[in-house]
């Protein structure tokens, strides 16, 4: 009975090894790279063996089995590994035309800062992202230098500055502190005075914007004006926590914070990001995991969860940020991140917003779970101007195969591409001193709005 139990006991770790294995390049098993990854090895070779030295090869049929599947993984982690070699090799390939022509639409998160050099260098990437594990540990001066060298190596390949993005938000959610000083949410601001909200919201944003200006930061993914939801509790919600991240459930409250955070921020030279679109307030499903549907009107969602995105974009210079909530009234099939009828028909088209907008993270579930490649396409063809691969940037190799290959087939709109750099040229004067900006800064209706000429 006992014998019976262990050798059940040893299908189902052999099952289980299989599966980490087969998986073990996946953003959810990020925290085994490196170590994790040897210690797989050291496993998968020294099970076996030991179960032929058990003589399990020598016993039956059944025991000669057991030993066949803990060689499996084995195969699998070669395999997985393989593969991400190659795909990291074609990467480094890319041509020159094609790696300027794709790379100026990615902003991508790194571990090594050896292969992030190497990817701005040859122009695969418009950016960086810098988060938890880039700054532990270090202090603000060594991550100043980090940065100054990936700069360093766009100037001398002639190229344009890297964006440089990172979260710090305040309160919740603040990725590169202790590193760089930390601030309180915005939403301590909100039982302030009307007439104070927006002038100590610029404060914060200056003051935190001169902070991430000093160490090299250039694009806060920041703020969030997102309508604080309804509920205190969400059990689906593991990552997102929007009910601690958001500003109000009162549209005005955020609107007037937000774009005086944003303006804060401007003013210290450093690029703001509002985020999430189509808005978190109502969606209970962690889009970091699941698939989330919006299904509310139009007309409610303008009237409401929409008017900070539009006070702030209208009053500022800010990025939008989309997220991978489906907007049911407008595209009940694809997340807005990739909806040419959110993208290019909603917000180019009715809203006439001409922008930047940059995706939520590929990485997170609700796309990477889906079709990737597909996602990857339709973000570029639908008028997403940047694609951010964030949590495990890893990834990005398998997201330019994607691009690439759609490219070869003819899939992406070069015209569509066109419009974005456009747009990216207009934001980023700096990239062409020697280009007029094409924006204008006008009053409507007291606020300032960027109009293209």
């Amino acid at each position: 009975m006992l014998g019976r139990i262990r050798t059940a006991v040893l299908w189902l770790l052999a099952l289980l090894f299989i599966f980490v294995t087969l998986n073990s390049n996946e953003p959810y098993l990020v925290r085994l790279r490196g170590s994790g990854h040897a210690a797989l090895l050291l496993i998968g070779l020294a099970v076996p063996l030991l179960l032929m030295l058990g003589g399990r090869w020598r016993r039956d049929a059944a025991g000669r089995a057991l030993v066949v599947a803990w060689c499996v993984p084995l195969i699998m982690l070669t395999s997985t590994q393989f593969m991400f070699a190659w795909r990291k090799y074609e990467t480094f390939r890319t041509p020159p035309d094609v790696a300027h022509l794709l790379g100026r639409h990615f902003i991508v998160g790194y571990t090594a800062v050896d292969d992030a050099a190497a990817l701005a260098r040859q122009g695969l990437i418009a950016g960086v992202y810098v988060t938890h594990h880039n700054v532990r540990g270090r202090t603000e001066p060594q991550l100043r230098a980090e940065i100054a060298r990936l700069q360093a190596e766009r100037r001398s390949a002639g190229l344009s500055p890297l964006l440089v993005a990172a979260d710090q938000e305040g309160g919740t959610v603040a990725h590169l502190s202790p590193t760089l000083p930390n601030m309180p949410g915005l939403a301590t601001l909100a039982d302030l005075p009307a007439s104070r909200r927006a002038q100590d919201a610029f404060a914060m944003g200056r003051t935190q914007g001169e902070a991430l200006a000093a160490a090299g930061i250039t694009l806060n993914l920041a703020p969030v004006v997102d309508l604080r939801p309804s509920w205190t509790r969400n059990r689906l919600d593991f990552h997102t926590l929007i009910g601690r991240r958001a500003i109000s459930n009162d549209p005005t409250v955020v609107g007037d914070i937000a774009l005086g955070y944003v303006r804060g921020l401007e003013a210290s030279g450093v690029r703001a990001a509002v985020k999430h679109f189509p808005g978190l307030g109502r969606v209970a499903a962690d889009t970091h995991h699941f698939s989330a549907q919006l299904d509310t009107a139009v007309d409610v969602l303008e009237q409401s969860d929409w008017r900070p995105f539009r006070q702030v974009l209208q009053g500022s210079h800010a990025a939008m940020m989309v997220g991978h909530v489906m907007v049911d009234a407008i595209d009940p099939e694809r997340p807005a991140s990739h909806s040419k009828a959110v993208l290019d028909g909603l917000i180019r088209g009715r809203w006439n917003y001409q922008g930047v907008v940059v995706t939520d993270d590929l990485v997170m579930g609700a796309v990477y779970g889906r079709d990737l490649c597909k996602a990857v396409v339709e973000a570029l063809n639908g008028g997403a101007d940047l694609l951010l691969v964030a949590y495990d940037g890893t990834q990005f190799h398998r997201v330019l195969a994607c691009a690439k290959e759609a490219r070869a087939e003819g899939r992406i709109d070069l015209d569509a591409l066109r419009r974005s750099d456009e747009r990216l040229r207009r934001w980023r004067p700096e990239d062409n001193p020697s280009e007029p900006s094409t924006i204008s800064t006008v009053r409507v209706e007291g606020v300032r709005r960027n109009v293209v000429d």
